[in-house]
């Protein structure tokens, strides 16, 4: 428990960034009805995040590699404040975007950095210690819902948004203080590295990434639509809040026991398990229109995600070399952005235009080729993996 005392202040934020995705989520249908959005536009709007959480990720996570991890830490929280201030005063379409744009680039920043402490706190509990990380993550989407439809009640949007901002504010001051030994590696350690392309040569990496693609196009369709599917069936803001916040449970206690037995059995085994079983609940979102029948099949299915969330992270641990280890977490991470944005993005569209049984059954069907493909890639990982990266 010594670790997660001292570490407390950067799993908060960790706990806000997962408030702020959820506040968003579960208030996409307010903002599309106030300020006249369209679908695709709402899309967009959750979408551009995970774009810039990409780019952050991608091109900067490798500097905590090198030393610049409190550097890293607290550009990020200062970001993710800025990004929930713009939220207060957003009033369309490129208001809502550039605000979230900054709280992608401050998540982008925030996450690899702090999944490499994790890790390299205690090895041969990494699995269990990134299940606990993970269970902050969904506790923040699990207040999430209650916190925006809670707030949104009492004085509105802006109000919800100011109140997000205000704990943004609360959890930043603490890790601006925060403070922990690192030796930056000199010139002469990094000059010919190029992390992601070492990665990328890698099978094990490849599968992992697969994975996550498979994974991620799950988020990207949620973010994007969930609200407005439920909204469109007739659902109240409040049964909205209360299916976000049903999904986040079970990803509140699972993802401990889903590390460590990844750490036991095999980090893409038990995502094979997993993710298989999310495929066919995709399916059945697309044909389902009673509300309760889909609020249960979300509970159901957010089990399943509990188990790939720590998995993923410790696959690409154990498949990372020491010296890339927070370059690999940005990887999956900056591929989990992409992918989350893209399917945001297209999801809006194919909405919009197709309806809901080609979105959810086409998303479905790209899962499965993902799965199996990652797999290949990955099958030294299917086998429990040494305790600390190389």
């Amino acid at each position: 428990m010594l670790l997660e005392r001292r570490y407390l202040p950067l799993f908060l934020v960790t706990f806000t960034l997962a408030v702020g995705y959820a506040f968003i989520y579960s208030l996409t249908a307010v903002i599309r009805s106030r300020f006249g959005i369209s679908e695709t536009g709402i899309g967009w709007i959750g979408g551009i995040g995970f774009a810039a959480g990409f780019v952050s990720m991608v091109s900067l996570s490798r500097y905590a590699d090198r030393g610049h991890t409190k550097a890293m830490l607290r550009a990020g929280v200062g970001l993710v404040l800025l990004g929930n201030v713009g939220m207060i005063f957003a009033s369309d379409l490129m208001g809502f975007l550039a605000s979230r744009t900054l709280l992608g680039l401050g998540g982008g920043l925030f996450t690899p950095a702090v999944r490499r402490l994790v890790v390299l706190s205690d090895p041969e509990r990494a699995g269990e210690r990134l299940g606990a990380m993970a269970a902050f993550d969904m506790a923040g989407f699990l207040a999430g819902p209650v916190l925006a439809t809670f707030f949104y009640e009492l004085g509105g949007l802006r109000v919800a948004f100011a109140a997000l901002a205000g704990m943004a504010l609360l959890v930043a001051i603490p890790v601006l203080r925060f403070r922990f030994e690192e030796r930056p590696r000199g010139p002469a350690d990094v000059t010919r590295e190029r992390p992601i392309r070492d990665l990328l040569a890698q099978g094990p990496v490849r599968g992992v990434v697969l994975c996550t693609i498979a994974f991620y196009t799950t988020v990207g369709v949620f973010e994007a639509i969930w609200s407005i599917f439920l909204d469109d069936l007739g659902a109240s803001q409040r049964y909205i809040a209360l299916t976000l916040t049903l999904f986040a449970i079970p990803m509140l206690f699972v993802p401990i026991y889903g590390g460590r037995l990844a750490q036991r059995r095999g980090p893409l085994r038990v995502a094979a398990w997993s993710l298989g079983a999310a495929v066919p609940f995709m399916t059945l979102y697309g044909g389902i229109t009673d509300l309760t029948a889909l609020g249960v099949l979300c509970v159901v299915h957010a089990i399943a995600d509990s188990f790939t969330m720590p998995s993923l992270q410790l696959g690409i641990a154990h498949a990372s070399p020491r010296r890339h280890l927070a370059s690999g977490q940005g990887l999956v991470g900056a591929t989990g952005q992409a992918v989350a944005a893209i399917t945001a993005i297209g999801s809006g569209a194919v909405y919009q235009f197709q309806g809901a049984t080609v979105l959810f059954a086409g998303s479905a069907a790209i899962m499965l080729v993902l799965l199996a493909a990652g797999l290949w890639q990955g099958r030294a990982l299917m086998a429990p993996t040494a305790a600390e990266p190389a």
